[in-house]
């Protein structure tokens, strides 16, 4: 299957079926924000839960007035374009499949310039969750989208992506992350000038995709350890140390084409120390 680059889409009326399209977090799979057939799409070629919300991918701050009734300026324009989810009170006219039928919506501009690209050039913001079957772990790479959706999806290959896990999600009242990433508690509270809380445990209604259900997943059992415990090696058993987040899930899928049955993972001080990465391999190994 070919890559779509750049140019590719001039209009969203061309846009027949979603397009995979790189962040600088994991790759999403994304729709225009009014086209709900489409968006219908995504979730049946994920398998994805119709109660999960999907994050709004915008180019610019002028798309927000089409999406969201209000948003924080000052946090918006501190940390956009980045890796940072804002859950906001959506327009009446965003379809209701976008945001799971809460009256919220997480929404995010992203860094990299291949994907504010594709959104001008639809012409409307994109909702995207990640590009991968539903629960598994995120593609990190064009050729990560490829395995799980073959040609059911077009595909604008940017390379690697930079962060490979995916954005922090904050709720505002009260400012709670709802989801750990690259953007931390404490960058967070150093802009708002106050303390924020982070959610802990499953939830019946998720405002944010990775709340409720098991992700990030290889088929292989993961199971963490400590970095000087005893593991009996085995041909079926991958034993992996010193992970980077850019790293991890390549890493499960690797895991996976070989054929393995268990994943252990040495959990060191820097890695117990990175809440992202402990939220994903946590969430994996549930």
């Amino acid at each position: 299957m070919q890559p779509y680059h750049g140019q590719v889409l001039k209009q969203h009326h061309l846009m027949l079926k979603p397009i995979a399209f790189p962040t600088e977090t994991v790759y999403g799979l994304g729709a225009p924000v009014f086209s709900p057939e489409i968006i219908q799409k995504i979730y049946e070629l994920k398998g994805r839960p119709q109660d999960n919300p999907l994050i709004v991918h915008v180019a610019n701050f002028e798309q927000m007035a089409l999406i969201v009734e209000s948003y924080p300026e000052e946090l918006a324009r501190h940390f956009w374009p980045g890796p940072l989810t804002l859950i906001l009170p959506k327009k009446s006219t965003v379809p209701s499949i976008v945001s799971a039928g809460l009256p919220t919506i997480g929404v995010r501009m992203p860094a990299h310039p291949l994907a504010r690209e594709l959104i001008e050039a639809v012409g409307e913001p994109l909702a995207a969750p990640s590009a991968n079957l539903s629960g598994r772990p995120s593609s990190t790479t064009a050729a990560h989208v490829r395995d799980d959706f073959g040609d059911q999806v077009m595909i604008l290959d940017g390379g690697p992506c930079e962060q490979g896990l995916e954005s922090t999600v904050l709720s505002l009242d009260p400012p709670t992350i709802l989801r750990p990433g690259t953007i931390t508690k404490e960058e967070i509270e150093a802009v708002l000038g106050t303390k924020v809380l982070v959610a802990n445990g499953e939830v019946e209604k998720p405002l944010s995709p990775g709340m409720k259900y098991k992700h990030y997943s290889p088929y292989a059992r993961v199971r963490l350890v400590e970095v000087n415990e005893i593991v009996v090696p085995s041909p079926k058993k991958m034993i992996l140390q010193a992970v980077k987040p850019e790293e991890l899930y390549a890493l499960f899928r690797e895991a996976d084409k070989l054929g393995m049955e268990e994943i252990v993972i040495r959990c060191d001080q820097n890695m117990k120390s990175n809440a992202a990465l402990m939220n994903r391999l946590i969430r994996a190994a549930h």
